[in-house]
């Protein structure tokens, strides 16, 4: 009879030697690599769930919001205050900055656009209508926006800046996140300026 010999196989670690991964664990209590780890940037999604904790809004949205809260506003102005074009305004100037800081990062050159057409969409329940008739509430509309002009600007403005804000951040963001991205790429050696 032939007797087999048995060979260990190169595979199996031997007993009582610890393999690579439970060496590491008893000295660190973790594994342990040769090198620095190369991690994975969090995918763009990810990172920008992370950072909007507020509403986004659309083009479109962000009109339809800035136009009905001004509308809603007026009507309010209207049973409360009897139409008070000064109160109007200053309720304006929020509305402003909102729809600055809610609309998308790719939709931001909409919000100065549709506040002037929003504070002119709000103006009817307010403006005096001159006796009736759809000629009268024309010229009660445009003297509503001759007279109110400096809450109209100024609103404006506001939104403007905060766009402009957010535009700068925006940049500088992806800046840094390009800055970083090839920092991970690039040789230790090799690190840009």
């Amino acid at each position: 009879m032939e007797q087999h010999r048995t060979r260990p196989h190169q595979h199996e670690p031997r007993r009582g030697a610890p393999v690579p991964a439970q060496a590491g664990r008893a000295a660190g209590g973790g594994v342990r690599r040769d090198g620095p780890v190369a991690r994975r940037p969090a995918p763009a999604g990810a990172r920008e769930a992370r950072r909007t904790s507020r509403p986004r809004l659309t083009g479109l949205g962000c009109g339809l919001f800035c136009g009905a809260s001004m509308f809603v506003l007026a009507c309010v102005d209207q049973l409360l205050f009897g139409g008070s074009a000064t109160v109007y305004g200053v309720l304006f100037l929020p509305v402003c900055v909102l729809t600055a800081l809610w609309v998308r990062p790719g939709d931001l050159v909409t919000a100065p656009v549709v506040v002037p057409i929003a504070f002119a969409v709000g103006l009817p329940p307010i403006a005096d209508d001159g006796g009736g008739g759809a000629g009268g509430l024309l010229m009660g509309l445009v003297t509503a926006l001759a007279l109110q002009a400096g809450w109209l600007y100024g609103g404006t403005l506001a939104a403007v800046l905060v766009v402009a804000f957010r535009r700068i951040r925006l940049v500088n963001r992806r800046r840094a996140d390009l800055r970083r991205d090839r920092a991970r790429v690039l040789p230790p050696g090799r690190q840009p300026r």
